[in-house]
């Protein structure tokens, strides 16, 4: 394998005792961080009212994080289209990059990133779009940034300014967790970026990836398909400790399911919740298909993505209670792949 690219996907989690601001500080302090480590890009999440996640505005968190850093892709991870104009998408990724040329990455997703009450808030007092129309605002997204809309488009004398520069427009990606994605990244020529980190998608990742590439359609933007794969990924000095570091994200994935919106809890409270028999299992399930351990175990199962993915572009989501050991766990598999010194190493 070579070219390795390794890219963060933060989703900018609330601590219990924190604050939103507090988390916001955090994901342009661990952009910096992984920059330092050697990191090649960074992405932010999109979450409305979820009371765990604090990031409602990717656009604006990277216009923070690609000002106080040098030179790391940033981009989102992603915006969830379905909310908004193409038009408008397409004007703020412009300013982006403009001010920041060859550094902006935009990903796509489809889903809301909230309930349906919420999704209707963010619509109001327009209707929320309906979810066949996401091919077509994803077309009219890329006519919109590389001023390549169709004569016959009726929205062809729009331009969304200030549009390309000369070094390109931003790098466009579609994300998702389904065949869908796969299958509209394919026949549209996009990249995609597969969710393995949601836990329970990982078991048909693989077949997905692979859909992807069969179908592959090469498009003006894109000759050949081009995969990452977003991996749950949590690395501690032992396995014992990642794993006492990986119950505040468990916790967090069961309140979820109890329809409990609230910051992630620390450790040492998320190891003391009793959880009933289904909970156990659907934890046990998404342990399976996450990242843990020490430096060896966390590099080995990562190699082992990359050759069940066929790519060698991957990026971690690392969500903790404590910022330190987000920080720690950053660094640990950036030692383990060389990262720092710019040589990616499958050693």
């Amino acid at each position: 394998m070579e070219n390795i690219t390794f890219g963060v996907v933060d989703q900018s989690p609330i601590r219990k005792g924190g604050t939103v601001q507090q988390a916001l500080r955090e994901t342009v302090r661990l952009a910096q961080i992984a920059e330092e480590c050697g990191y090649q890009r960074y992405w932010v999440a999109e979450h409305h009212n979820s009371g765990g996640y604090a990031g409602t505005s990717p656009e604006i968190l990277i216009g923070q994080i690609a000002a106080q850093t040098n030179s790391i892709k940033v981009g989102s991870g992603g915006v969830m289209l379905s909310h908004y104009s193409s038009l408008k998408v397409a004007e703020n990724f412009s300013i982006l990059n403009s001010f920041y040329p060859e550094r902006i990455e935009l990903g796509i997703g489809r889903a809301p990133g909230s309930d349906q009450l919420t999704a209707h808030a963010l619509a109001y007092p327009k209707q929320i779009v309906n979810i066949e129309h996401f091919p077509q605002q994803v077309t009219d997204l890329i006519g919109y940034l590389s001023d390549t809309l169709p004569e016959e488009h009726v929205f062809a004398r729009i331009s969304s300014q200030p549009g390309p520069t000369p070094e390109g427009m931003p790098g466009i990606w579609l994300l998702g967790s389904s065949d869908y994605s796969a299958r509209l990244a394919a026949a549209l020529g996009l990249p995609f970026s597969f969710a393995d980190f949601f836990g329970t998608t990982a078991e048909h990742g693989p077949l997905v990836a692979k859909l992807y590439r069969d179908m592959f359609q090469p498009s003006g933007y894109l000759q050949e398909p081009k995969l990452n794969v977003a991996l749950q990924v949590i690395c501690a000095e032992t396995d014992e400790k990642a794993n006492f570091i990986a119950s505040s994200r468990n916790i967090s994935r069961i309140n979820s399911l109890r329809g409990i919106r609230e910051p992630m809890v620390s450790p040492e409270e998320a190891s003391s919740i009793k959880l009933n028999y289904i909970e156990e299992q659907h934890i046990e399930r998404i342990n399976k298909h996450s990242i843990m351990g020490t430096t060896e175990t966390v590099k080995a199962k990562i190699i082992d993505a990359m050759k069940t993915y066929e790519t060698t572009d991957v990026s971690i989501v690392t969500n903790c209670h404590y910022f330190e050991d987000r920080v720690k766990s950053f660094e640990l598999v950036a030692e383990a792949f060389n990262l720092k010194e710019n040589v990616p190493s499958l050693e």
